[in-house]
């Protein structure tokens, strides 16, 4: 039992929730700042990101299985060498799938009860779901991934705000478009290590389309189109972000610019370390920074 429940959880790569989950609760933080917090709302949140998360993963290492074990990079991966069935992981998704929707329901126990979330569980998850199939048909791919991503934090707003968060967009959209070019930048720098492989196989991407080089240029373009939403949130979310904020922000900087002098066109062989950890610390940081300016208030 415990060698199944660590191969479905290293199946959905669970440890790199930690990229979308520190985003939806900054746009928790903010939205709480303004509209109470509760418990309830919170319990629904790290339910509705943990499971949708691990139905979209597992729904793509179903689809994708195929190419994964003709990819020596991901041969080893649980579908192609045979350490999980793939009726075993559909049933793992359809859980995580019926979990997520009904985890949706706990807002409805919220102050007001907010039905928005159960309304727009489905066709969330949908949106999400139909990343697997993107690079079938399109090099944005990555940015298609970064929207999934971006939904996080807006969703987590939408969850909290209920009926006046339509009339108060602004903030996590910018929040929600930060995520957006920071997953398509990253996104675009790991697929560089299959580019070969992606023209090989006819999968779309920027590097199979432009190749490597042009294709750290241009997640360099999207990391600075990321920096320049978050620089603008500051100015969107007054007067409940301030020095801080701008203080971890340029934090952030420094990280991506160290992230993007590692990643060469020569070199890809940092592309990990640049992905899993840097990134890592870049969504835990700015949370941290933002739930510190909020509660300090300087």
């Amino acid at each position: 039992m415990y060698r199944q429940i660590r191969s479905f959880l290293e199946l959905i790569r669970f440890s790199h929730t930690v990229f979308a989950l520190p985003f939806a609760l900054t746009g928790a933080v903010l939205a709480w700042k303004r509209a109470g917090f509760q418990w309830v709302q919170l319990v629904g949140i790290l339910l509705c990101m943990v499971f949708a998360r691990s139905a979209a993963m597992a729904f793509n290492r179903l689809t994708d299985r195929r190419f994964d074990a003709a990819n020596p990079r991901t041969a080893g991966r649980h579908l192609p060498a045979g350490r999980l069935a793939p009726v075993a992981v559909w049933l793992f998704t359809l859980v995580c799938t019926v979990g997520f929707v009904a985890s949706t329901l706990l807002y409805m126990w919220a102050d007001p009860p907010n039905p928005w979330p159960f309304y727009l569980s489905v066709p969330v998850l949908a949106f999400v779901g139909a990343y697997s199939f993107t690079k079938r048909f399109t090099a944005l791919s990555h940015f298609w991934l970064g929207a999934s991503l971006m939904l996080a934090p807006v969703a987590a707003w939408i969850a909290i705000r209920g009926g006046d968060a339509w009339t108060t967009l602004p903030t996590p959209l910018l929040l929600g478009g930060a995520v957006l070019f920071w997953v398509a930048g990253f996104d675009i720098l790991y697929a560089c290590q299959d580019v070969d492989f992606d023209r090989k196989a006819r999968l779309r991407s920027v590097p199979a389309a432009i190749g490597v080089r042009a294709s750290l240029k241009t997640a360099l373009a999207c990391h600075v189109v990321m920096l320049a939403l978050l620089a603008a949130l500051y100015w969107a979310a007054q007067p409940d972000l301030g020095w801080i904020y701008l203080a971890g922000l340029a934090a952030v900087t420094a990280l991506l610019a160290y992230e993007h002098w590692i990643v060469r066109p020569d070199d890809l062989s940092r592309v990990n370390q640049a992905f899993f950890q840097i990134n890592g610390v870049i969504s835990i940081g700015l949370f941290v920074v933002v739930l510190v300016q909020l509660a300090v208030g300087a």
